[in-house]
């Protein structure tokens, strides 16, 4: 028995869960820094979650201040989360070879910073723009797949908690169909849209009773 190799392959393995456990915090790290509650607070002199529904998300935002400062939003979620998932892949690729698990630890960390971020008392989106990022850096089929779903579903109906769910749930199946029916990946993208469904549990609840806001294009905030 060569007891050195077996040990060195031990040893390797936990550097490699260890690496796995970095990017995952990491990801969360990044996550934590909500774009609906950086430029409210910081921009604004606000707090977002004050208002409407209470969710430090993009439509919240929208509906709360309407289009002007939108696009700071969305640069800072999409761009959080490009920075955490690149250099998720970058470390899982050096350690493990595996650029594609590196990006969905990292995306995993970053929709739990979003949601649940400790930099504001655990109270975030719902990480729509996280999951849609991911999916374009998985590749242009994931996110053709999530944006059409999105895009066709928000456009019809005017719901985008529709449209959001819809693309949460194609996060899976996407990634389940298009690399190789690999069973890890697929848990892993599992997660982020369980978190999506969790996350829009009201919403969805909502969507049965026919109760749910319709979306409605505005430049600045709603009068009283």
């Amino acid at each position: 028995m060569n007891t050195g190799f077996a040990g060195a392959k031990d040893g390797f393995m936990l550097f490699a869960y260890l690496t796995a456990a970095i990017v995952l915090l990491v990801g969360y790290l990044l996550g934590c820094f909500n774009g609906s509650v950086m430029v409210s607070h910081f921009v604004i002199k606000d707090d977002v979650r004050s208002h409407g529904s209470g969710n430090a998300g993009l439509t919240n935002f929208y509906r709360t201040y309407g289009a002007k400062y939108a696009l700071g939003v969305i640069a800072l979620d999409m761009g959080k989360t490009v920075v955490a998932c690149l250099i998720g892949g970058f470390l899982m690729d050096l350690i493990a070879g595996d650029w594609t698990l590196g990006l969905l630890l990292a995306g995993v960390g970053c929709e739990l910073g979003h949601m649940f971020p400790a930099f504001y008392g655990f109270k975030g989106g719902k990480g729509i723009l996280c999951g849609g990022t991911l999916a374009w850096l998985l590749g242009w089929k994931v996110g053709l797949v999530a944006w059409g779903l999105f895009a066709a579903l928000w456009l019809l109906s005017k719901y985008v908690s529709l449209g959001s769910v819809a693309a949460g749930i194609s996060l899976t199946v996407s990634v389940f169909l298009f690399y190789g029916h690999n069973w890890l990946y697929t848990a892993l993208a599992f997660v982020i849209s369980a978190l999506v469904i969790w996350c829009h549990r009201e919403n969805i609840s909502r969507l049965v009773k026919g109760q749910e806001r319709k979306f409605q294009w505005h430049s600045g905030p709603p009068k009283e």
